[in-house]
């Protein structure tokens, strides 16, 4: 599910719009076995960033992303069993993406094992100013928004970093029974 999030991440040029996550969302912290809660706001990227080497090719246009971020946001809810979070905790989440600018650009939905991704994008003036990801699994919860100008080739660059899932797209996993 993360493999397909970021693929479609990767493709996009984006500067995002932060939207506010309800405080019914928040509170599945307690439900949660394992959390990730990444708020990364101007400042605080900036002294991160100087933790970067500019001797280090990677580190070094990671630092040059970071320079035009605002914010990066994540939420990851991990549960011990199935239910414990309801789709109607999205809602007031799902809501604000209804509003005039935001679209919904990827829509991914499996009966058979209930993995769901959404990304939305929010548009003015001919650019994108907004993104919004929400993975659903039946025991993982997962909002990202990042806030800021990037470039789609740099968003590769974020993974592993800031609480972004690092994701190489080049290589596929191998079953067990292969």
């Amino acid at each position: 599910m993360k493999k397909i999030i970021i693929a479609c991440l990767a493709l996009l040029p984006l500067a995002a719009q932060e939207i506010k996550l309800p405080p019914n969302l928040e509170k599945l912290a307690d439900k949660a076995r394992e959390v990730v809660d990444v708020t990364m706001d101007g400042p605080l990227l900036q002294l991160a960033a100087r933790f970067l080497s500019d001797r280090d090719p990677d580190e070094a246009r990671v630092k040059k992303l970071v320079a035009g971020l605002k914010s990066i946001y994540v939420r990851s809810f991990e549960f011990e069993s199935r239910g414990e979070y309801q789709e109607s905790d999205l809602d007031a989440l799902r809501n604000q993406l209804k509003s005039p600018g935001w679209s919904r650009i990827v829509g991914v939905k499996s009966k058979k094992d209930g993995e769901n991704a959404e990304v939305y994008l929010k548009s003015e003036n001919g650019g994108i100013t907004g993104l919004a990801v929400i993975a659903a699994e039946p025991k993982e919860l997962t909002v990202v928004n990042i806030v800021g100008s990037i470039q789609p080739e740099d968003l590769r660059d974020l993974g592993g970093r800031f609480g972004i899932p690092k994701v190489d797209l080049g290589k596929k996993e191998k079953k067990e029974d292969e």
